[in-house]
């Protein structure tokens, strides 16, 4: 049986003595661990070994997590080909995992390893030190088995970052347990999302929030009729990142040289050939289609962004929290192309658009209940997790 991790920490051991002492946390390898090799799945950075932690592995360390290696992902982390995201878990070989989350990769393969797994709002945690591919997309989601795990863990690595200068200057959400037993809170239905999963995944997530309405929940519908628009937004959008952001792996500044080349252009075009995976090469194909052919696509798609964020942040001052389908994934883990994997995703898509938080609480065990798929306002996380314990705590009282 091969290896849980890529690459294996031979000296785990915590450095700090703070509020994560003794806790495992596994890293994929696009998170900077200084002198791992972090090579973020691709070929375009064999043998490339990080120079410097990133500021959330320094902040694991000087809270005493445990870093026990690096697990395998997809390439660049986008979609989940190839990628063993909650395997660590699984086995009981880490206490959590921080992945990458563009699409929703870190809610989906947390909700496949039977664990609760959480995208952070966008500019809470910093990217320092992290090989991204869609800039204002992505944030490093964290799996774990509960929510007040990924408290602590939020607790010790969000925050404002002197390197990141993307980050806004904005107030942390308080991470610490709360003194008294939250109110149950109020669950509002986005409606068109159903329509993205198949009936019978419909069928079973309106089972599951009529059984919390039973049990003291409010239950109610909202509808966002532009729903639908979250994936030819993170379509556009997310290509154009991902075309620019690989712009870098060219021989020169990044990524092996092909050889036999006869001039700068040659060496360029087969270096990149040869440093990308099919699925990947049609993403970019994708993405300098809008950059520069149809620029105007990709301004349309930011002014309907700005749209979307404006109804999401209406649809949650309708309810504490929104609920939404887990969804699966790309089918059977293997895409042939990325509509596959923007399809796969489609339930998951929208947190990454607006940046809000999304919290996935895992299916029962036995399969009598599915996956839930929670969301607030950006930078009500804490708010979110507490709201992921309450229907925690009501499913085990049911079970």
């Amino acid at each position: 049986m091969d290896s849980i991790f890529l690459h294996s920490n031979p000296d785990p051991a915590p450095a700090g003595d703070g509020p994560l002492r003794g806790l495992k946390v596994a890293l994929q390898p696009n998170l900077a661990a200084a002198g791992w090799p972090a090579g973020a799945g691709s070929r375009a950075l064999a043998g490339y070994l990080a120079p410097e932690d990133a500021t959330i592995v320094r902040r694991l360390r000087q809270a005493g997590a445990m870093l026990p290696g690096y697990t395998r992902m997809s390439e660049f982390g986008w979609g989940l080909q190839g990628s063993e995201a909650g395997r660590a878990l699984r086995e009981h070989a880490a206490d959590a995992e921080l992945v990458l989350d563009l699409a929703g990769e870190s809610r989906v393969a947390a909700a496949r390893a039977g664990a609760c797994g959480f995208k952070p709002s966008y500019g809470l945690v910093s990217r320092f030190g992290l090989i991204g591919l869609m800039p204002s997309l992505e944030v490093c989601g964290v799996l774990a088995g509960t929510p007040a795990k990924i408290r602590g863990i939020l607790q010790a690595v969000a925050g404002q970052d002197e390197h990141d200068f993307s980050m806004a200057d904005e107030p942390v959400p308080d991470f610490a347990p709360p003194k008294t037993k939250a109110r149950r809170p109020s669950l509002g239905i986005v409606t068109e999302a159903l329509d993205l999963v198949s009936g019978e995944q419909a069928q079973a997530f309106r089972d599951l929030l009529g059984s919390l309405a039973r049990s003291g929940f409010i239950v109610r519908e909202v509808s966002c009729p532009d729903f639908p628009l979250f994936a030819l937004v993170h379509r556009i959008i997310g290509s154009v990142e991902a075309s620019s952001s690989t712009g870098r792996y060219d021989s020169v500044r990044y990524g092996p040289r092909a050889p036999g080349a006869r001039n700068w252009n040659e060496m360029y075009l087969q270096s990149r050939g040869a440093a990308f995976g099919p699925l990947l090469k049609r993403l970019l194909f994708q993405g300098a289609f809008f950059q520069f052919e149809r620029y105007e696509a990709y301004e349309n798609a930011c002014r309907i962004r700005a749209r979307l964020l404006a109804a999401m942040q209406r649809l949650s001052a309708q309810a504490d929290v929104l609920a939404l389908p887990a969804g699966d994934g790309e089918p059977g883990g293997n895409p042939a192309t990325p509509a596959d994997i923007w399809a796969g995703f489609s339930p998951t898509l929208f947190a990454n658009v607006t940046g809000q938080p999304a919290l996935i609480l895992p299916p029962a065990p036995d399969g009598a209940r599915p996956a839930i798929q929670l969301a607030a306002a950006r930078l009500q996380d804490a708010r979110l997790l507490a709201a992921g314990e309450e229907l925690l705590d009501a499913f085990q009282g049911d079970s």
